[in-house]
């Protein structure tokens, strides 16, 4: 029980990478809000998963591309879970598309669900983040390397959240709070399954040949939670098979 007694928020955590990593910060002892945009059935399922591993679970309706909703959701989960030590931004959408083709409203949802809400996030809970409190995004192996053009603006907003993690491990550093980074390679999930369409080819750009479980992104983020990396701060952690080895 690496996190008995620590409240959770995590964003975007109705299915896939989400749902794993409120599941397994449940599974190690921390209490756990989620937030779901629309699929208020599956977030109704996680939170009592989270229930049966004998923790307090909500789910909470937010859009994250809606500033206001960011900041109620933090607000909620103070209110209901009695406080805030670990921010999981998870929340992010994939909107394909070569610049010179890609529409203006795929662009802003793009910087305002990847960027702009993770930011607001951390802005909202840091005034409820005590010593030993945990900021932990997830972004994408394909910020460190674009394989192909149509990936360019989402690979653009997820490079992003390395700068705002360093900055936020600069700021909250002498508090005791650390920022950190998890970038997840090809997972399988029901964005992104298996057996899917692009599965060859991201299959091939990984050393192992092999996609990843939403647990191995899970567990990364129970490691960073954890008093075992209290001297990890504005890192990033790629989870991806050894495709960008």
């Amino acid at each position: 029980m690496m996190l008995e007694g620590k409240r959770a928020l995590v964003t975007g955590a109705s299915r896939g990478i989400g749902a794993s990593i409120a599941k397994a910060l449940a599974a190690a002892g921390a209490d756990v809000a989620i937030t779901y945009e629309k699929s208020s059935e599956q977030a109704a399922a996680v939170a009592k998963a989270i229930e049966a591993e004998g923790r307090r679970g909500i789910a909470i309706q937010a859009d994250s591309a809606d500033a206001a909703a960011i900041h109620a959701s933090v607000q909620k989960t103070v209110e209901a879970l009695g406080g805030l030590d670990i921010l999981v931004n998870n929340a992010g959408i994939l909107r394909m598309g070569n610049v010179q083709d890609i529409s203006i409203e795929d662009i802003d949802a793009t910087l305002n669900v990847n960027v702009r809400a993770p930011i607001l996030a951390a802005k909202a809970a840091i005034p409820h983040l005590k010593a030993n409190g945990r900021i932990i995004s997830i972004g994408s192996y394909f910020a460190d390397r674009v394989p192909a053009s149509l990936l360019g603006v989402y690979s653009a907003s997820k490079s992003a959240l390395v700068a705002l993690t360093q900055g936020l491990a600069r700021e909250l550093g002498a508090h005791g709070i650390t920022a950190n980074l998890v970038q997840p390679g090809s997972i399988d999930t029901d964005m992104n399954p298996v057996e899917g369409p692009f599965a060859a080819t991201l299959k091939a750009l990984t050393a192992t040949g092999e996609y990843g479980k939403g647990d191995d992104i899970a567990q990364a983020v129970v490691f960073l939670a954890s008093a075992n990396a209290s001297y990890i701060t504005g890192a990033t952690l790629t989870v991806d098979g050894g495709a960008n080895a």
